[in-house]
């Protein structure tokens, strides 16, 4: 299994784009997936760079329904029309960033939905016994710091975002099983609960934002929530990669507690398996 990381955050050397959003390419003997589409289409521009021919995917499939993690559908759509397209039904809401000073929206451009090739699940999904997809985490353990401002609207009311639309990619091949979550707004620690009940143990491996970026400094109870994380991520015979929305800051508290463990994934990377 061949893992290349297409668009994440930071600026890398070598002329690559980089942006706030995330986008992941895999190879497995069976097909060529898509895992996210950054927020724009600078990860194709990066994808020709890297030489990877992006006309050959066969499945797409969305984390869950933000713009950063969606922005590049559209023109991965004209470039491949053919791919399927899988994201659960509910990430089509009307998502939002919303704190005492601002409101933004977040989600997807509608215009994904009608497209014929996308696939609209309801829940945990098997593509085949290579690649499947779960969702309905409801732990609420350790709770990710980044997530306090992020709002679903009905109507003109907003609430919480219960981040069901969230869905985390497994991919089994020679005898390994990665798992690949976007930002993790479920809780990595809970996510990986859902996970040991549906597939028993634990991961080999994990690529997945944390979502602990915040634009103030961490209060001390949130850097206790972070340092309790990477305990819990220690115990397990796991490797993890990480990037996107996790921050510096987080990276640190987390490698503090996880050493080499904890990895991570930047434009460009390649990964084999």
């Amino acid at each position: 299994m061949k893992l290349i990381n297409l668009i994440e955050n930071k600026p890398v050397e070598g002329g690559l784009r980089y942006e706030h959003g995330l986008s992941f390419y895999v190879e497995t003997q069976k097909h060529r997936l898509l895992i996210d589409t950054g927020a724009s289409d600078a990860f194709l521009y990066n994808a020709d760079m890297l030489g990877v021919d992006l006309s050959r995917v066969d499945t797409v499939i969305l984390s869950h329904g933000h713009y950063d993690h969606t922005g590049g559908v559209l023109a991965f759509a004209q470039r491949n029309p053919q791919a399927n397209i899988y994201l659960q039904k509910t990430a089509g809401a009307e998502y939002y960033h919303k704190d005492t000073l601002s409101e933004w929206y977040i989600g997807i451009d509608k215009r994904i939905l009608a497209l014929p090739q996308v696939h609209l699940m309801d829940g945990n999904y098997v593509i085949d016994d290579g690649i499947s997809v779960f969702t309905h985490v409801t732990g609420k353990k350790l709770w990710p710091v980044g997530n306090h401002a992020l709002k679903q609207k009905t109507g003109e009311q907003f609430i919480n975002d219960s981040f069901c639309h969230e869905q985390y990619v497994v991919l089994s091949e020679a005898g390994k099983k990665i798992l690949i979550s976007g930002c993790a707004h479920n809780g990595i620690v809970n996510i990986l609960d859902t996970y040991r009940s549906l597939y028993g143990g634990a991961p080999d491996v994990v690529f997945s934002g944390f979502h602990m970026k915040k634009s103030s400094d961490y209060t001390e109870t949130e850097k206790q929530n972070i340092r309790a994380t990477g305990a819990e991520l220690a115990k397990l015979p796991t490797i993890f990669y990480t990037g996107h929305c996790t921050s510096e800051a987080g990276y640190q508290l987390l490698h503090e507690i996880m050493g080499e463990q904890l990895r991570e994934s930047h434009t460009g990377d390649q990964f084999q398996f």
